[in-house]
């Protein structure tokens, strides 16, 4: 069951200059100036590097502009100028942005929550907010950023090795995962053992493994996440 903060808001002595900056962006998308300086102070203080922004349309602008490889998360509010917070949501998972979000909103909507959960968001806390939880919210979504890109590039690698493949390899590969022995894959694509091996050889040299047990995980996560 999903659970709406509603907290008093925490405030506590901040020493930025002994904190690291931690490794990543959060963008904040408010329309409410004062909220909007007091989350960056918040956060910023607490090591982390913070792009605000007063809007969703000028946020989309600044995100053309961004490093995909520097992990990033959104802490965004809901009632903004033109586009709402969860129409900004509902574009960036359609432009498959990975970028993970939480919604921070002066104003309770459970109908408005259960949605932006489902769709995937992290979480979505009403105003006031205590302050460690926007801290622990904003490292555990970088974290997940950083995991998401990391596997965004893994899934890349393997479409672009899957690319090289000849109509043939491609064949042979999909009996091999689909459980065919060697033999079983020349009965059904009508050509020769000596010949199975030799293009199960280029299949394995091409993607850059060793082992049939990989081969099969590699084809696998591509099926996954086709």
């Amino acid at each position: 069951m999903m659970v709406i903060h509603q907290v008093k808001v925490l405030v506590m002595p901040l020493n930025a200059q002994s904190i690291p900056l931690k490794t990543g962006v959060i963008y904040i998308v408010d329309d409410d100036e004062d909220a909007r300086e007091s989350l960056v102070w918040l956060l910023e203080s607490n090591g982390f590097k913070v792009s605000p922004h007063e809007s969703a349309e000028r946020f989309l602008l600044a995100l053309q502009n961004a490093d995909p490889a520097i992990p990033a998360c959104l802490l965004l509010d809901h009632r903004l100028p033109g586009m709402s917070g969860l129409e900004l949501y509902t574009q960036l998972i359609k432009q498959r942005y990975l970028l993970p979000a939480a919604f921070i909103t002066g104003y309770a909507d459970v109908a408005l929550a259960v949605q932006a959960i489902k769709q995937g968001a992290q979480d979505f806390i009403e105003k006031p907010y205590k302050e460690d939880l926007i801290c622990k919210l904003a490292n555990e979504m970088l974290d997940k950023a950083y995991s998401d890109y990391q596997k965004h590039m893994e899934l890349n690698s393997i479409r672009n090795k899957l690319k090289t493949l000849t109509k043939r390899e491609r064949e042979v590969l999909e009996c091999l995962t689909a459980g065919c022995t060697n033999k079983q894959v020349g009965q059904n694509l009508h050509i020769s053992l000596k010949t199975v091996e030799a293009h199960r050889a280029n299949v394995m040299d091409k993607l850059g493994v060793n082992r049939a047990a990989t081969l099969l995980k590699l084809s696998i996560t591509n099926q996954q996440y086709h």
